[in-house]
């Protein structure tokens, strides 16, 4: 398909931004429409043999790249990044609504920002949204926003339900992954922790959760979709990680989840510390242990059953935090990450 000048002037904007600033190389060529798909192909040729000339990246990796249809960003130089999701990516167990929520996307968000200060970012994400319902309410609106970086984590939703198919809700969000790597975006994505692990009463659940898993990568490789793992990892399953509804992830997971996309991504400056166990803990004697499940299950279990019965969502009515690209400024103040801040409703 021809790109329009916006296009070409954009996908320009993107293309390893510090490196091609440094060059004399045509610098209004970008808004020259006759030559809009000759200044394209110059622009990431030019972008690609900087790389390799540098050492960056192999005559190996570059044809990898190419054969993935993934664009060169060297350095993590992303500009415009979009998260969709769920409760998850809106971020709920970090902070609350009445001071702002934080949670592992703003946080990813903060960690960009660190390489390259220029970096916008926008959160369409909704709570209670299931697989098909992100895609049909935020894929629309995440594209238009034409972003370079997008984080596409969902699917926990339909794990709860019922009528759980991991091959229709791993087709959502292939259909996301396509979509948003044809539009020249990078996707990132996760896998899901062992639940049975998280909560012994939702043990059941761990087959459609491994199922899950495996669609997820195999879409993502037909995709060059970047996978951050945590399944492998047993600190994922810390009690410490989680809020006491066992769904959400705490202030200190949401900061492991940031940190585990960052690794993926090979961010300068991260690294592999968000695997390492937290420090040893007190186990709790079995009849406490029986008591925390009643617990849960009359505080958060109870509720939730209630609201599937009901028809009702913790999502209704409700919008995206951050529908916008905006700057970094104004993001919530980060709670403390040494443990669940409260239970969220489900």
């Amino acid at each position: 398909m021809p790109l329009t000048t916006s296009d070409t002037a954009h996908r320009c904007e993107r293309i390893a931004p510090k490196r091609l600033a440094q060059r004399s190389h045509f610098p209004l060529m970008s808004r020259i429409s006759p030559f809009t798909n000759v200044i394209s192909h110059f622009f990431e040729y030019d972008a690609m043999l900087t790389a390799l000339l540098d050492g960056e990246y192999s005559r190996d990796q570059l044809a990898k790249l190419k054969r993935e249809g993934r664009r060169l960003v060297p350095d993590g130089e992303y500009l415009r990044y979009v998260a969709l999701g769920d409760s998850q990516t809106e971020g709920l167990g970090d902070g609350d609504d009445a001071t702002g929520l934080r949670g592992f996307a703003d946080r990813f968000a903060e960690r960009l920002a660190l390489v390259n200060p220029g970096v916008q970012y926008a959160n369409l994400a909704v709570r209670g949204r299931l697989a098909g319902q992100v895609r049909e309410e935020q894929l629309g609106p995440a594209l238009a926003l034409r972003p370079d970086l997008a984080t596409v984590v969902a699917g926990v939703n339909d794990v709860l339900r019922p009528r759980f198919d991991a091959t229709e809700v791993a087709g959502q969000l292939e259909e996301m992954f396509a979509e948003l790597t044809a539009s020249s975006a990078h996707v990132v994505t996760l896998t899901f922790p062992d639940v049975g692990k998280i909560a012994p009463l939702a043990r059941p659940l761990r087959s459609r959760v491994l199922a899950l898993n495996a669609h997820i990568r195999a879409a993502a490789a037909r995709h060059g979709v970047t996978v951050a793992e945590t399944t492998q990892h047993m600190v994922t399953t810390d009690p410490r990680l989680w809020t006491a509804d066992r769904l959400h992830a705490s202030p200190l997971g949401h900061e492991r989840i940031a940190a585990a996309l960052a690794h993926a991504l090979q961010l300068p400056g991260s690294d592999d510390a968000w695997t390492l166990p937290l420090p040893p803990r007190a186990i709790p004697p079995a009849h406490r242990a029986a008591v925390a499940e009643l617990r849960w299950i009359a505080a958060f279990l109870g509720p939730w059953l209630g609201r599937r019965l009901l028809g009702r969502s913790s999502g209704d009515s409700r919008t995206a935090k951050r529908p916008q690209l905006l700057p970094l400024s104004g993001l919530p103040v980060a709670p403390s990450d040494t443990g669940p801040e409260g239970p969220p409703s489900l």
